[in-house]
């Protein structure tokens, strides 16, 4: 009898003391730093081949991209908040007219340029967004105004520019928007569905002359600063001769943008119905929190399975809470780039 308890004893503090292991290496696992803080953009995914861009215009691209998150790095690295940090970076790329953003916008059929653009603090979980903008400067500034000084989320169209005239954000003439470029990819369209029956060619709406195809040309950000904070942001011109006031996912909080401290921070870039439809931003901080996977198995399955099998192209950048960093796209390439905390800049553009 003595040697039976002695054996069922031991027993139970054999399994006691490995299931505790079992659960220290977790937890050790699970709140492993990877980067104290880190930072990762994007320019826009699509049919971005090699062979379509001159040697030029990549170094144009490299050298901006690698410019604006110099920019956001050094205030992360400084001690700097992760919103500071996003703001500003995308700033730079919204002053570029190489992206479609603030001065590099894309067209309506109407030959105005209306802006989009959100913002997400992952601490607190509060939000800014606005939509339809015409006359301020900076799309991504005024969303997080809408998050810090007023008691809503979104704000659009004529509402949102009188607002930031109230808050003193840079208001300009809407020719500061105007890109020969872009006016003429407007114009492209318009002679195309005087020509064809089929006007139903979306493809042609997302065309970039400076690849010779199709691209989708949101910016966007995601930083963790050294406080553990993480926060997204994403800003966009939208479709070229879109109508109707129509509006993609770059403002709509869990589709272009979502920030969790728990789990991750995300920017979308892509065909903005199906990542709307997807929820794609906040899908990939679900399937972490609940599905307890990691945030390259969560966003690889957002956009390489869940996405693609409804027709939905484009990418995302993402962010963990641990300073793990993922570009993730089912595109041809995607401009794009990082910053850990140790100073080692990656600057891409195609797949490979």
């Amino acid at each position: 009898m003595k040697k039976a308890l002695f054996i069922i004893a031991t027993c139970i503090i054999f399994f006691g003391c490995k299931n505790s292991t079992e659960v220290t290496s977790k937890e050790k696992k699970d709140g492993l730093k990877v980067n104290d803080f880190a930072i990762i953009i994007h320019g826009g995914a699509g049919t971005i081949l090699k062979k379509n861009m001159s040697d030029e215009k990549e170094a144009e691209y490299q050298q901006k991209l690698e410019e604006a998150i110099k920019v956001g790095h050094t205030i992360l690295k400084n001690g700097g908040t992760s919103q500071e940090a996003v703001m500003k970076t995308i700033q730079v790329m919204e002053e570029s007219p190489l992206f479609n953003a603030g001065k590099g916008a894309v067209f309506t059929h109407e030959e105005t340029n209306e802006l989009d653009a959100s913002f997400m603090d992952g601490k607190t979980l509060n939000a800014g967004a606005v939509a339809g903008v015409k006359n301020v400067k900076s799309p991504i500034e005024l969303a997080i105004k809408v998050m810090t000084d007023s008691d809503h989320v979104m704000l659009s169209g004529e509402g949102a520019s009188i607002f930031a005239a109230e808050k003193g954000l840079e208001i300009v003439d809407p020719s500061y928007f105007y890109t020969e470029n872009r006016f003429k990819s407007l114009q492209r369209i318009k002679d195309r569905e005087k020509t064809e029956l089929d006007h139903d060619d979306k493809n042609a709406a997302f065309y970039d002359a400076d690849i010779k195809d199709s691209k989708f040309g949101t910016v966007g950000c995601v930083a963790l600063d050294k406080n553990g904070n993480i926060a997204a942001g994403t800003s966009t011109g939208g479709m070229t001769n879109k109508r109707w006031g129509r509006i993609g996912d770059a403002p709509i909080i869990g589709s272009g943008t979502y920030a969790n401290n728990k789990t991750c921070g995300v920017s979308s870039t892509g065909w903005g119905e199906y990542f709307i439809r997807n929820q794609v931003a906040y899908d990939i901080s679900a399937q972490m929190e609940y599905k307890n996977v990691s945030l390259k198995q969560a966003s690889q399955d957002v956009i390489q399975n869940k996405l693609t099998s409804l027709g939905g192209t484009g990418g995302v950048v993402a962010l963990d809470k641990n300073g793990n960093m993922s570009f993730e796209f089912n595109t041809a390439g995607m401009y794009r780039a990082s910053m850990d905390d140790k100073g080692k800049l990656i600057v891409k553009i195609y797949k490979e």
